[in-house]
């Protein structure tokens, strides 16, 4: 079951969903509007072969920074973050999804899932349109449809992700003790 925004303001006053900050646009009729973050991490065109037995240097795959506009270059693909901390609570998972607005642009978002359980900001990636795009920390960018889980996951989410804050590259180089 989607969750209306009677719903979803229920368990944000409750505490059982928690959304920081919380800006008076961002419950919407069916989910969450989240705002762009400024970190990004570029994925550098090179031949080296990102190997995640041994994923080396990730200076060699991303480019990363902050800024207070981020163009997105045609075809180039580019992660970006959600201002937004969100805590879902077990039986909550969330469906990611570009505004239309930004959808128009010729933008994409690959299908993103959260986790039932998850804790963080979003790290997602934005792959470039025909032409670039300029995208602005603070503005709305992602609709978070929010799905009522049949019964409460039996494992909520506790991977290497939740807690998150800012772009977060691929777990590989945490795992082989390599920080981005």
């Amino acid at each position: 079951m989607i969750l209306s925004d009677r719903d979803i303001e229920a368990l944000l006053r409750l505490g059982e969903l928690v959304v920081e900050p919380l800006f008076d646009d961002t419950v919407r009729e069916n989910g969450l509007d989240l705002r762009l973050g400024r970190q990004y991490c570029f994925l550098r065109p090179t031949g080296r072969v990102l190997d995640p037995r041994s994923p080396g240097d990730p200076g060699e795959f991303y480019e990363c920074g902050e800024a207070d506009e981020i163009v997105v270059p045609p075809g180039r693909r580019v992660l970006l973050h959600t201002l937004e901390y969100l805590k879902l609570p077990g039986y909550l998972a969330g469906l990611v999804n570009l505004r239309s607005t930004w959808a128009r642009t010729g933008i994409y978002i690959p299908a993103t899932v959260v986790d039932a359980g998850f804790e963080g900001q979003l790290t997602i990636e934005v792959v470039g349109s025909e032409f670039p795009v300029k995208l602005r920390p603070g503005e709305r960018f992602l609709h978070l449809v929010l799905v009522r889980l049949a019964t409460p996951a039996a494992k909520p989410y506790r991977g290497l992700y939740k807690g998150q804050r800012g772009v977060r590259l691929p777990k590989v180089f945490e795992l082989f003790g390599v920080v981005g």
